[in-house]
């Protein structure tokens, strides 16, 4: 038995060495794809990466730049354009302002000529303040910044609010933002010296829970200890009935459905202290897991090929920040949202969510624009920047 079974072997080894040689290459190349990627990344600070990556998707050329950072070194936050809700800046100019060694683009913003360009285009928090309602359940990177580590999850916020004066309610349609007609509008000190509404809107300031000022004015000034209830049109008789000098105000905080990505409960990462709203979620457990339908985007910037910019976490315990340029034939042309997603899952994303793209796509290392922005004149002016300082140098 013993010298048929050793027959056997010898035969099967013989008849199959090279189909045995052949798969064992196939398996050691395709293992090695991600060791070669990781191969590019060069360290530039104590816990951050750098890789530039020249991409194919068939014939067409992809460039590509990676930061991959390792959160017990660094810290992430987000800040505003010029500090404030509204107005637009670059994102190296965000970065150099704050001491940033790094730096992304974040959220969608409005982006017009407008007294409101830079305005949230959805859901966005800083400093564990929410300047910013949510829609379409849209996916979310939260930020938690602990003393030993920064943690991050991704989840889709559902923030509603109603301001309460004595006994009366009244719901808010939104946080600093351009008001429409018949809606209420809170505005924050975040947003503006004033609340830029026009003269004929019911003005009411609150400034430590009182209300301090009703006026219908235009453009009234915001307390740096309260906020300002807006509303025009229909809604104006019923908030100037409550709305009496001196009367107890405040807006509430009346639901915050926590519908995280991965399965696990927003509470796990601590107190968040900044947010910010993308377009969609790309993976999902280590599988692809495109969400821009739920999240009510177009076909078109989901299957067109794009700049794009993108927020991942590692299967390491590293978080990546990746740029995609794209609208340039023949350099780089940009990707879907299928094939960013299938690029990060090759590359050891585990869950990933896709931020602000376009013109807008940069990416900043040490002062320096290191990609190619989309637009003719350069480097677009943005609402806000995912920023990343050293650990030890604390927050700035």
């Amino acid at each position: 038995m013993s010298n048929y079974l050793s027959f056997l072997s010898v035969s099967f080894l013989k008849q199959n060495f090279c189909r045995c040689l052949a798969a064992v290459f196939i398996v050691f190349a395709f293992a090695s794809v991600p060791s070669v990627i990781a191969q590019d990344f060069k360290t530039v600070h104590d816990g951050v990466e750098y890789a530039h990556v020249e991409h194919k998707i068939g014939e067409d050329p992809v460039k590509i730049n990676l930061l991959r950072l390792d959160l017990t070194k660094v810290r992430l936050d987000l800040k505003m354009a010029m500090d404030t809700v509204v107005g637009t800046e670059t994102t190296s100019s965000i970065a150099a302002r704050h001491g940033a060694v790094a730096a992304v683009n974040a959220g969608f913003f409005r982006l017009d000529t407008s007294i409101f360009a830079g305005e949230p285009a959805n859901f966005f928090m800083i400093d564990g303040k929410v300047l910013s309602e949510g829609s379409n359940e849209r996916i979310t990177l939260a930020i938690a910044n602990q003393s030993s580590a920064t943690r991050v999850s991704f989840f889709r916020p559902i923030a509603e609010f109603q301001l309460e004066i004595g006994k009366d309610t009244f719901t808010v349609n939104g946080l600093n933002r351009e008001i429409k007609e018949n809606e209420l509008i809170v505005f924050t000190q975040e947003f503006h010296k004033t609340t830029l509404a026009k003269a004929g809107c019911v003005e009411v300031a609150v400034a430590n829970e009182r209300i301090r000022t009703v006026s219908q004015a235009g453009s009234l000034r915001i307390p740096s200890d309260g906020f300002v209830a807006v509303t025009c049109g229909d809604r104006k008789p019923g908030l100037q009935r409550a709305a009496k000098a001196g009367r107890k105000a405040n807006v509430f905080r009346i639901e915050a459905a926590r519908k995280r990505s991965d399965g696990y409960e927003l509470d796990d990462i601590g107190r968040i202290e900044d947010a910010v709203a993308g377009v969609g979620l790309l993976l999902k457990n280590g599988r692809v897991e495109l969400t821009w339908q739920q999240e009510k985007a177009g076909r078109s910037f989901a299957e067109s090929r794009h700049p794009r910019t993108a927020a991942a976490k590692m299967s390491d315990g590293k978080f990546l920040l990746a740029t995609v340029d794209g609208r340039q034939p023949g350099v780089s042309v940009g990707m879907t949202l299928q094939e960013l997603a299938e690029y990060l899952l090759a590359i050891g994303a585990v869950d990933a969510m896709n931020l602000d793209g376009g013109g807008s796509t940069a990416m900043v290392l040490d002062g320096k624009v290191v990609n190619k922005p989309s637009d003719a004149n350069g480097e677009r002016k943005v609402g806000d920047a995912l920023i990343v300082t050293l650990r030890n140098a604390g927050k700035r």
